[in-house]
């Protein structure tokens, strides 16, 4: 019967928490700090009760929630946006991550007694960013950002992960063992470098197998793919490199990429992202001690607004230092510098590994984590407009549909025949070269009509009725003459030979 009431617990918190999430929506709240709310009152000072101080259990469960959620925003990052921001966002994410920490270490020095490597630990876990709450902020309140200040965040976001967590392993075994940090330098550059290659090769073989291994059943591209994203992080770990960075380079590579079943299975790791962050933020509410919380709110409060208004633009503007980014594009690179799990998950380290404080340390990073959200988050909106980098999001569909009859306008619909001889009979409909803003609606074959989906294989006869503009359809139209040109000079050749 107890299972039967965790199993209870736990389907409520869900629900409970994805229902409250119109909070967010509606007030422009975190939705971490939603979650992780609950997640307290649900604990065993709040009116749920449940006792929960299993460390090494909610660490296991943050690394396969990051991998999940890291793969995801690398699914959803485009290339072409990054590209002109790319050196800046390393920056930001490597060398600006260190800065954070050494000059938060000097502030944890003086205010919490630490000796300078227990500093440069709380430092370490605070110093990487966490975007997805920022963008669900900015979803919700229908804002953008001007300029390359997104794609540059974007990216941080998703590469300072591995720094962090470097630096938090290194500080842990320095005080543990007292290992040397200059010993760990190269120590880094080869996960970096192992975490890069392994997420490149698992991203290639994973494109391969969807695309080539063709399944009965629809449902089961979605359980390969996810378990690609786990073996791609145990593989990386498992040849000492970051397996935050492998993941995170899978899904970029992924996302940028042509494959079955596209639509569905960004659809699927969106919802499963969203879980992971659900029951990650629920966990780690479990674990909060309200209690153990109030000592150091001064303290935290304090700590968090030097992060907030100091260390994180201090970190931005040297990096950003000769850059095309204007001032106020800068501060706002620098407000939007909110905390998130990877924090309270790397707070979980030194606790699971006996470092002494890290009870204290586990809570000084919860209450940053909880004031960072709470007040970048709340006043984004207000910060963008203040800063002239506010700009209205646009909700596009996914295929930007126009018919010619309609006023502002200027798509129609075609036929498009495909010759017998064509080489792109026998080909699945993703591998044939339509342009992304054409779709094609339909395709006729002898006395039938099919509606398409990217497995669907074009035969030579078919007619294919595409929806798209005029420059879209004389492209599709002039590849499909080229190989039918191609073919007939090939003939040719031949019969004269």
């Amino acid at each position: 019967m107890s299972d039967l009431f965790l199993i209870l617990e736990i389907s409520t918190l869900i629900i409970v928490s994805v229902l409250a999430n119109k909070v967010s929506d509606k007030f422009g709240i975190p939705s971490l700090l939603i979650f992780l709310f609950i997640g307290m009152l649900a604990g065993s000072e709040g009116p749920g009760k449940i006792y929960f101080a299993n460390h090494q259990f909610a660490e296991s469960l943050g690394t396969i929630a990051l991998s999940l959620i890291l793969f995801y925003g690398g699914l959803d990052t485009n290339i072409k946006k990054i590209r002109p921001v790319l050196w800046r966002g390393i920056s930001l994410a490597t060398a600006g991550v260190l800065i954070t920490a050494v000059i938060l270490a000097v502030l944890s020095m003086i205010f919490l007694k630490f000796s300078l490597a227990q500093g440069l630990l709380v430092g370490a876990i605070v110093s990487s960013t966490d975007a997805a709450a920022v963008f669900s902020v900015l979803r919700s309140r229908n804002v953008s950002l001007k300029g390359n200040v997104k794609p540059l965040l974007e990216l941080e976001s998703g590469v300072n992960d591995p720094m962090a967590v470097f630096l938090t392993v290194a500080m842990v075994s320095y005080i543990k063992f007292k290992t040397s940090i200059g010993m760990l330098i190269p120590d880094y550059c080869l996960q970096m470098a192992v975490g890069i290659i392994i997420g490149f090769i698992v991203a290639k073989v994973m494109i391969f197998s969807i695309n080539k291994i063709r399944l009965e059943q629809e449902g089961l591209y979605p359980v390969l793919a996810m378990a690609f994203v786990i073996f791609d992080y145990a593989l990386a770990a498992a040849f000492h490199g970051s397996g935050f960075l492998a993941v995170y380079i899978t899904g970029i590579i992924v996302g940028n990429s042509e494959f079955l079943h596209k639509k569905s299975l960004v659809q699927f790791h969106a919802g499963l992202a969203w879980l992971m962050q659900i029951t990650m933020f629920l966990t780690l509410g479990l674990l909060i001690v309200p209690s153990e919380i109030v000592p150091i709110i001064g303290t935290g409060l304090l700590l968090s607004l030097f992060l907030m208004l100091f260390a994180r633009p201090i970190s931005v503007f040297i990096c950003l230092l000769g850059s095309k980014f204007n001032f106020r594009e800068q501060l706002m690179v620098s407000w939007v510098g909110l905390r998130g799990a990877v924090p309270i998950i790397l707070a979980i380290f030194p606790l699971t590994e006996g470092v002494p404080k890290a009870d204290v340390i586990f809570n000084v990073v919860f209450f940053i984590v909880l004031s960072s959200a709470l007040l970048q988050g709340t006043l984004l909106t207000s910060v963008s407009k203040f800063l002239g980098v506010y700009e209205p999001m646009v909700n596009k569909p996914h295929y930007p549909i126009e018919f010619e009859n309609m006023p502002g306008m200027n798509a129609e619909l075609n036929e498009v025949f495909i010759p017998f001889e064509s080489e792109i009979a026998g080909k699945p409909l993703f591998e044939i070269g339509v342009p992304k803003e054409a779709l094609v609606t339909l395709v006729s074959r002898e006395d039938k009509f099919i509606i398409p989906n990217g497995s669907t294989v074009i035969e030579g006869g078919d007619v294919l009725l595409v929806l798209s503009n005029k420059d879209d359809l004389k492209s599709v139209e002039n590849r499909v003459n080229k190989i039918r040109a191609r073919i007939e000079v090939e003939k040719e050749d031949n019969q004269n030979a």
